[in-house]
């Protein structure tokens, strides 16, 4: 029997939730007579999700039991709040802008969660103020059967990432303690990397079909990357030599050899999915018969992101791994997405106001009607184009190290002083650093290091550094902004019903 939300007095609407809120809000603003330290305790990414975290659900979905219960799941693990919509998910914008939580989880049945509502979920979360960037950290959860949803929802224990399987030549073996790795562009051969933490290069035949099975069964890898071709329903193996592929058949994922050898693979311990350079793989098109719903169910992934149409300039692809070494991966996947929504900004200010109608002729024509260049139209197609499946809460990362930069936060009298220190030499990456507030702040004002040219939104600083960095070396920059009481959400509270 499924659980029944908590709807104690009547189901809130949106009116009645802006008046509690407007009364309840108080900005807190500091007057400390010195400097505090504001806790930055690790690991250092968004924060904490409970009481901070919104479930947003589409009615007819809601009312499902076997649905509700996936809802229920989130609502009781986070002491998350509810929104319920009717019609299009974009309804959910003013009750999620009154809400403000970190997360927000859109719990979507396979029949509703294709391409453009991945799109729609992109636009809704940078449209809950007046900046360009997004509000808060978003997943998708889904599932072949509501029960795949509901075993992700429910789950609780962090992802270690340690042992990794790459089937790309773009993804080594250095972030893992024990890995595996083909190269989609060389037949036969791979790379191995042992307990001991030295690489081995090993021979191997050229049709890796049952190599890539084994690995995914046997050595149950917790983090998975392909790039080559794709679709929907298929992964190809190889990418300028013939192999064998992936596909999918009644939510069970299979692999097939080139000699017709057919493979069941059942892979469930937890993972994260991550096909950095694969076209459309990412979507799921309207029916349950695909391979992000099939990684879910059989493949063990718990979180994975995905191009929901064609893949050709990358960016939201390759560029997760440029965070993903600090941050959890949906917390690197918001990032690399800010990262190139702050692009956008610099190198085509017009372009926040462009999207996409549909990715299909037509409207792929009346984008290249508005846009400059080809590489304002390629950032356009990227940024609103990747989906992210799982719950955006839940923790997969890789062990925390030192980095090559580290920074602390202090505030006193209303300035907040970020100091970044450098812990090696080299070169600042092609991504700008992202750093999260561990408060939400408005009426920001910078007043030192404008030279480095920051962002500071109400809930992160973007630094766009470039050229060489030097070990020992420390970048400050000030700003004034008044911190803002949290407004916590509450498994307790009735659904708010918007139209």
């Amino acid at each position: 029997m499924s659980k029944q939300v908590d709807t104690t007095g009547s189901p809130r609407n949106l009116a009645s939730v802006i008046g509690l809120l407007a009364l309840s809000a108080v900005v807190a603003v500091s007057g400390t007579a010195k400097a505090e330290a504001i806790d930055l305790s690790k690991p250092r990414g968004a924060g904490n999700a409970k009481g901070s975290y919104t479930v947003v659900v589409g009615a007819e979905t809601y009312a499902m039991p076997p649905w509700r219960e996936v809802v229920d799941a989130l609502r009781q693990k986070y002491d998350g709040s509810l929104i319920v919509y009717s019609g299009a998910v974009g309804s959910a914008r003013e009750a999620l802008a009154v809400l403000a939580p970190r997360y927000a989880c859109f719990v979507a049945r396979p029949e509703e969660a294709g391409r453009m509502f991945v799109v729609s979920v992109h636009l809704l979360t940078r449209a809950l103020d007046d900046d360009p960037y997004t509000d808060l950290l978003w997943g998708i959860l889904s599932g072949y059967e509501p029960e795949d949803a509901l075993r992700i929802a429910k789950r609780t224990e962090p992802l270690i990432i340690k042992r990794g399987l790459s089937a790309t030549s773009g993804v080594g073996l250095g972030a893992f303690e024990e890995g595996i790795q083909f190269n989609e562009s060389r037949a036969g051969g791979r790379w191995v990397k042992g307990p001991d933490g030295k690489v081995r290069e090993e021979e191997f035949p050229v049709d890796s079909t049952k190599g890539i099975v084994d690995a995914l069964v046997d050595f149950k890898p917790q983090a998975f990357y392909t790039s080559g071709h794709a679709g929907e329903r298929d992964w190809y193996i190889g990418y300028t030599y013939a192999d064998g592929g992936f596909t999918c058949k009644d939510g069970q994922l299979l692999a097939k050899d080139t000699k017709g050898v057919v493979y069941e693979i059942n892979s469930p311990n937890p993972k994260v999915f991550m096909p950095v350079g694969n076209c459309s793989i990412g979507h799921i098109p309207g029916e349950r018969d695909c391979m992000a719903l099939a990684m879910m169910r059989t493949g063990g992934a718990y979180q994975m992101f995905g191009y929901t149409a064609s893949t050709f300039f990358g960016y939201m692809g390759w560029g997760i791994n440029a965070y993903f070494s600090r941050y959890t991966l949906a917390e690197s996947f918001y990032c690399n997405n800010q990262a190139l929504v702050h692009a956008l900004a610099g190198k085509y200010p017009d372009a926040a106001g462009i999207s996409f109608a549909s990715y299909e002729e037509a409207g792929v024509k009346k984008v290249k009607e508005k846009v400059t260049s080809d590489e304002e139209f390629c950032m356009l197609w990227d940024r609103d184009i990747v989906a992210f499946y799982g719950d955006p809460a839940w923790e997969a990362r890789y062990p925390p190290h030192a980095g090559n930069w580290d920074y602390s936060l202090t505030r006193e009298d209303g300035v907040y002083t970020l100091k970044v220190g450098v812990n090696a030499d080299g070169d600042w990456s092609s991504r700008p650093l992202m750093i999260f507030l561990p408060e939400r702040i408005r009426n920001v004002e910078v007043t030192g290091g404008e030279e480095l040219k920051p962002v500071v939104t109400d809930n992160f600083v973007l630094l766009p550094l470039q050229g060489q960095r030097r070990k020992g070396e420390e970048i400050s920059i000030e700003f004034k902004a008044d911190p803002v009481a949290p407004r916590n959400t509450s498994a307790k509270a009735a659904p708010i019903k918007v139209n």
